[in-house]
């Protein structure tokens, strides 16, 4: 008998593999969800993500949170993936990835820094700046209300003192943008270290954001 939701929560399993190698966690920090319809498969809370399998990813409903199937609890974070979620619903995101990755969570846990600048325009895929929230602890509703309203016209936060949320409309793509913005975390952490970074404009920022509509290209089914 099929799992419910076996194509979402394998393809969970499958990222929840790379978050460890790829630098985006340690241990089993962070969590990933994958939105079909009013149901959500969410990683479980605390366990390796050596041990996971399709059947022990939570399955829970949208509306309320309410687990549906799966053996295990699901993820302290639920709360920020919905909020989250609901913050996107019209850009279309059905996916979350939240991520304890080293430079997000070092500039998160700047004084004084509020946001990820237009540094480098690479900040257009985000929808702009990326907004750092005041710090809240884990699993509260406090800091799922600070990641929706940083959320507002953006896909990508920065939870103080934390680490990072990021959403898309499914999960590779998702995945990708987290590895994106750790690396411009990285370069700005970098460039904040060797002097004062220069930041684009929001001219500059609005112009990538349109030639973004239009790039990317799929390979052709291959001959023969």
């Amino acid at each position: 008998m099929p799992l419910l939701l076996e194509d979402e929560r394998t393809q969970i399993v499958d990222v929840c593999r790379r978050l460890t190698p790829d630098g985006l966690v340690i241990g089993t920090a962070g969590n990933v969800s994958l939105r079909r319809d009013d149901l959500l498969a969410v990683t479980p809370s605390g366990l390796p993500y050596d041990d996971l399998r399709p059947d022990l990813v939570c399955v829970v409903r949208v509306a309320d949170g309410e687990v549906v199937d799966g053996p295990l609890a699901p993820a302290s974070e639920l709360g920020l993936h919905l909020a989250a979620l609901r913050a996107t619903r019209k850009a279309g995101a059905n996916a979350v990835v939240h991520t304890h990755s080293r430079a997000a969570t070092a500039l998160a846990s700047l004084q004084g820094v509020d946001e990820l600048p237009a540094m480098h325009y690479y900040v257009a895929m985000f929808g702009g700046p990326v907004r750092v929230t005041p710090y809240h602890r884990y699993g509260t509703p406090e800091l799922a209300a600070a990641v929706e309203a940083a959320l507002a016209g953006r896909t990508a936060a920065l939870m103080g003192n934390h680490g990072a949320v990021v959403v898309a409309a499914d999960l590779p793509t998702a995945y990708e943008k987290a590895l994106q913005l750790e690396g411009l975390c990285d370069s700005y952490l970098r460039a904040l270290a060797a002097g004062t970074p220069r930041i684009l404009t929001q001219d500059d920022i609005a112009q990538v954001v349109q030639g973004l509509k239009s790039y990317g290209q799929s390979a052709p089914p291959a001959q023969g």
